[in-house]
């Protein structure tokens, strides 16, 4: 019923939208006394030279813009072989809601005419008001790679051995595709992060503290990954093939195209990835005695995974231009990936004199197939001449995964004879997730640089997971009652925000939200018959300031207050074998976590920004690894509260005219206190994070990169890691008249991406260690087409499902 009330409202706005005549701004553009015939122009406004829109010169040297604001403005205008001019500043107001700019003639560039071609080189990384800007193709190592190595090199951003993205060491980041659903998180998240093509990529946006209007998913923030978006009419597009090579091979090919004319633009995005990776998991652990804590056995344990697959995708879209204000759009994402992955565990057990006593042999192996579709109808328009805008959405997305899991132990004592029969356990573990949701925002400009904003969301989100276990003995198939499980869950989350930014001086200027959410929450273990029932409101505030020292220097401060939910996969009990001895479980009884986030930060002249933060994190989740007995299990909890001082220092700096230098630092302290379960713990640790990339121009058609990475020790939780790094570099040659790039890369060149930790508190004392296949030698080729003439990009809306889908496989 929430979903019809939502989809009829929906309409009712695209029915009700009112159509008013707004500002309109046009002028004629000439070169050698002749039209300009697809010169690009460009509308910026003044106050801060932001550009508005777009729009090209017809055959009859004329460019126009409508549905303008008022305030001021001026035109630029560029185009290959001339210099860029700029028109005078000009009002657009109540008085003057046409203005027709004085022709513009352009001036040949004889430079530019010579050269081979015209190119605007962006910064590897750009320092904002709200975020910081990675730019993913000013770095050549990031071609022909996956987009979860492109996140590994961003600042302050990290990935676990399990593949769980952290922000300045804070876990609990929501990510986002062009501000819209990544279908999956955690694990899941980094396999399709893995499978999308790096050669598909234009920025990766990262907001330490997001505005009201985001979703207050995310205690650490938002990463907001855009993929590469086509602004000329006409039938253009790219395509990318590129093969890798580290212990075993893999391919990756996409391909991109849009055609836009006159109303309609229609897009799509095909890719596919295939993936063959090795790795090898050890932990050794000490069982202690309850009584006096003395060790009574030793296990050593050893899994070598071989883990491989193919992944597709497809994007297809429709954007229909209604009228010069309102645009109706629709996407369908179709998602696919089959993968297989066998695991040989050896796990020695010795006495407490380490004399060997026993062998336990495990081959699991696990077939998975997954596949989602998720659908997206937009709509925006433009309510008068002022600038008052309204956007909506309405989201659905069906996902579904089979898992068949076979695992079979042996056992031999030291001499390697065998002391008691096999046994094997076959599990079947389907899963379905289905997302409903729906937003509407409303922009409403009241004098000169003041805006509020406005929205409400509702969502309602269904979880159904299967784990049916059978054990096999003699022959016979029996039901393992004390592992199966069936678990359903459901969750309805409400949200309404409002938003204002103003200036306060002419150097002072702030921006405060509020965001209302509301959780209503069941949980069902049809198994056992457990329930939880769960209803809560929260509100998150956010203030912004922001101070104009001078042209060169900018102080900001902000607050933000946000929350975590736990995954769906966290809250499902199920269990999830490594071995006979090993297992990970989910947890029923996870509550959200709270973040206050504070931040102070300096930039000067855009190339070096300094930002002082505070954090303070109750009820923080996160994976424990616990003891019974024998068995270690890993199984996320609600442990402590987490308090973080962090220092990060962002450089951009051109060294030489060839050379050009990024350095950034992180520094934080964290420190965790809590008990798990009747164990307190107090834990603390300062680390640091390095990040430098060295960019060199070789020739006016070649470039080549150095970057590297070091992480010291760290605390992740409970479990204390040992430092690691690498070091990567590539080359980037120019072909066919620059419409093709060759890019050659290699990845952690001296294999020193090998995580080591330990973990000690009651009961469990335990040391761990990575290997997993990060030397890679990459080469890539891209071929970009285009048959039209530039244009105003297409603004779609970030869809309304965005937190909902990010918590799917978590």
């Amino acid at each position: 019923m929430k979903i019809t009330i939502l989809l009829a409202s929906f309409f009712l706005f695209i029915t009700n939208a009112i159509a008013q005549n707004a500002g309109k701004i046009g002028g004629i553009v000439s070169q050698n006394a002749k039209p300009a015939e697809g010169a690009t122009v460009s509308l910026l406004r003044v106050k801060d030279s932001a550009t508005i829109k777009l729009s090209a010169v017809n055959k009859e040297g004329v460019y126009a813009f409508e549905n303008i604001a008022d305030g001021k403005y001026r035109v630029s205008v560029t185009a290959v072989g001339y210099q860029r001019s700029f028109s005078n500043v000009f009002e657009l107001s109540a008085a003057a809601q046409s203005i027709t700019v004085p022709e513009i003639r352009l001036t040949a560039d004889e430079k530019a005419l010579n050269s081979v071609t015209v190119t605007a080189k962006r910064p590897l990384i750009e320092n904002k008001i709200d975020r910081t800007v990675v730019n993913v193709e000013a770095s050549v190592t990031n071609i022909g790679t996956s987009a979860l190595e492109v996140l590994e090199k961003a600042p302050g951003v990290s990935v676990d051995r399990d593949g769980n993205i952290s922000l300045k060491g804070k876990e609990g980041v929501l990510v986002m595709v062009d501000g819209r659903p990544t279908q999956l998180g955690g694990a899941d998240l980094a396999n399709l992060l893995r499978n999308m093509n790096s050669n598909q990529l234009d920025q990766i946006e990262i907001m330490t503290n997001p505005p009201a209007r985001f979703d207050a998913s995310g205690t650490s923030g938002i990463i907001n990954i855009k993929t590469k978006k086509i602004i000329t009419s006409g039938m253009n597009g790219s395509a990318n093939v590129s093969y890798s090579q580290g212990r075993y091979p893999k391919t990756a090919e996409g391909f991109n195209f849009n055609y836009r004319e006159n109303k309609i633009n229609l897009f799509t995005n095909l890719s596919h990835n295939y993936q063959k990776r090795f790795g090898t998991l050890k932990f050794d652990r000490n069982i202690l005695s309850d009584n006096s804590g003395s060790v009574e056995k030793i296990f050593g344990q050893e899994a070598n995974r071989l883990m491989q697959g193919n992944a597709y995708s497809a994007k297809i879209g429709v954007d229909f231009f209604a009228t010069q204000k309102t645009t109706i759009g629709a996407v369908v994402n179709l998602n696919s990936r089959s993968s297989s992955m066998s695991n040989r565990n050896v796990t020695n057990i010795s006495n407490s004199s380490k004399e060997l006593e026993s062998i336990t042999k495990a081959l699991v192996t696990e077939e998975t197939d997954w596949s989602s579709i998720s659908t997206n109808l937009n709509f925006r328009t433009l309510l008068d001449k002022k600038g008052k805008e309204l956007t909506s959405d309405v989201d659905f997305a069906r996902h579904r995964m089979d898992n068949n899991l076979y695992m079979v132990n042996s056992y031999t004592n030291a001499a390697g004879n065998p002391y008691r029969k096999a046994d094997s356990l076959k599990g079947f573990l389907p899963q379905a997730i289905d997302v409903y949701s729906a937003r509407v925002d409303y922009l409403h400009p009241i004098k000169k640089d003041t805006r509020f904003e406005a929205g409400l969301k509702s969502s309602i989100v269904r979880t159904d997971n299967n784990a049916v276990y059978d054990s096999i003995q003699n022959g016979l198939i029996i039901r393992d009652v004390n592992r199966s499980n069936h678990f359903v869950y459901e969750e309805n989350i409400n949200a309404a925000y409002a938003n204002l930014s103003t200036p306060l001086s002419k150097k002072w200027s702030a921006q405060f939200g509020l965001r209302l959410e509301n959780t209503n929450a069941t949980g069902v273990q049809k198994t056992t018959g457990e329930k939880f029932d769960r209803h809560y409101t929260q509100l998150f505030p956010t203030a912004y300031f922001q101070y104009k020292a001078n042209e060169k220097n900018n102080f900001g401060f902000n607050f933000g207050r946000r929350v975590t939910r736990p995954s769906y996969q966290s809250l499902n009990p199920f269990i999830r074998f490594i071995d006979r001895y090993t297992f990970s479980q989910g947890n029923p009884s996870l509550k959200p976590s709270v973040s206050n986030n504070i931040e102070v930060s300096h930039s000067w002249k855009n190339q070096i920004t300094t930002t002082i933060n505070y954090t303070a994190v109750k009820d923080i989740i996160q994976e424990v690894i616990q003891q019974k007995g024998q068995e270690a299990y890993n199984m996320p909890d609600n442990v402590s509260s987490l308090k973080q001082m962090g220092l990060s220092v962002v450089t951009n700096i051109p060294v030489t005219s060839w050379w050009s230098s990024n350095v950034n630092i992180n520094v934080f302290r964290d420190n965790y206190k809590g008990t798990i379960g009747s164990t307190p713990i107090d834990l603390a640790a300062t680390s640091y994070i390095f990040n430098a990339t060295q960019q060199f121009k070789i020739t006016k058609t070649m470039t080549g990169e150095l970057n590297g990475r070091y992480r010291s020790g760290w605390l992740e939780g409970v479990l204390r890691t040992n430092p690691v790094g690498f070091v990567g570099a590539g080359l980037s040659q120019q072909v066919l008249k620059n419409k093709g790039t060759i890019r050659l890369t290699a990845r952690d060149i001296f294999w020193t991406q090998r995580l080591k930790g330990k973990t000690q508190y009651g009961n469990v004392d335990l040391t761990m260690s990575q290997v997993a296949e990060t030397q890679i030698v990459t080469i890539g080729f891209t071929y970009s087409f285009s048959k039209g003439k530039k244009i105003a990009p297409v603004k779609r809306t970030a869809g309304s499902a965005t937190e909902e889908q990010n918590r799917i496989g978590q």
